[in-house]
């Protein structure tokens, strides 16, 4: 019995792994559009049928690629979160340092990150599964937002959106229900500032800014902030 992270895998588990990590060693050479059972099974050492007892076909394995994907970026997050959290650093703090685990992520998983952030993969629709754990990095984004308001420390903003709210009923109730005046929209900017971030990592990722931009990592701080004050955060 082979062990993956200190934990012991049967036989079934462990194909059930290897199929996976041959399947994320393929990604960056065919796509997530160009991914096949055959050219996973081939990669991996097993037949169709061992590959089918797992995965009855290419969509069940780009499902389960996407939920590592997201579960993987997201435990990086919350880890640096909960250790900025821990040592008593400010909203703006955390929120530099869950933003800068989540680009460390991106440019250590490329093919990962393109999968759950790129274009989507023609003929595949993403199953109710992968909705939990795609949630998990903007709820810990919303997470620290909220904790700047409910202590004081969040900035008002200087306009805020007339009429009522852009965001759908579900969005209000995961959060508890929509913040008070002046921070009515507050919601609205969290989305905004997330779209800021993926929108950030997707440039570099891509090589969007290597031609203008001098320091990627200084830019990158630079921008958070920036997006930060969006939301009435201070970066500092």
């Amino acid at each position: 019995m082979e062990t993956s992270g200190g934990l012991s895998l049967n036989a079934s588990d462990k194909i059930f792994e290897d199929i996976k990590a041959a399947a994320r060693r393929r990604l960056p050479i065919d796509g997530a559009g160009g991914l096949t059972l055959d050219s996973v099974a081939a990669e991996a050492e097993l037949t169709i049928a061992e590959i089918n007892t797992h995965f009855a076909n290419r969509d069940e394995l780009l499902t389960a690629l996407i939920t590592d994907a997201y579960n993987s970026s997201a435990e990086e997050i919350e880890r640096a979160d909960f250790a900025a959290r821990e040592s008593g650093a400010t909203p703006g703090a955390r929120l530099l340092a869950a933003t800068r685990a989540l680009r460390a992520w991106s440019l250590a998983n490329t093919a990962e990150f393109t999968l759950i952030y790129g274009s989507p993969v023609p003929g595949y629709e993403a199953p109710q599964d992968t909705v939990g754990p795609a949630s998990r990095t903007p709820a810990c984004m919303a997470l620290i937002m909220l904790m700047a308001l409910q202590e004081g420390s969040l900035i008002a903003p200087r306009r805020t959106i007339p009429g009522p709210p852009l965001v759908k009923e579900e969005a209000i109730a995961l959060v508890g229900g929509l913040p008070g005046e002046p921070f009515s929209d507050l919601l609205e900017r969290g989305i905004v500032f997330w779209a800021n971030l993926i929108g950030l990592l997707i440039f570099e990722v891509f090589s969007r800014t290597h031609d203008s931009v001098r320091d990627q990592s200084a830019f990158f701080d630079y921008a958070i902030a920036v997006a930060a004050e969006n939301i009435g955060i201070t970066v500092s």
